[in-house]
């Protein structure tokens, strides 16, 4: 039991760990059309949102992570 359980944390790790390709989708605040989606590659989901809160400079412009 104490083995499955090591490997089912080990598991665990491996997968909340690995790096993803995210999307950064912009829309105006006012009409809610899409102004832009820039592709966020082999990132983790701190740092693609880290990048996406970066690209949210412009007022009247909102940027979401998908």
């Amino acid at each position: 039991m104490k083995k499955l359980f090591i490997l089912m944390a080990m598991v665990a790790f491996v997968f909340t760990s690995c790096k993803k390709d995210y999307t950064c989708t912009c829309t105006n605040d006012s009409d809610g059309t899409e102004v832009s989606s820039t592709p966020i590659n082999n990132a983790s989901k701190s740092d693609a949102e880290d990048a996406c809160t970066a690209i949210n400079i412009v007022s009247g412009i909102t940027c979401e992570l998908d």
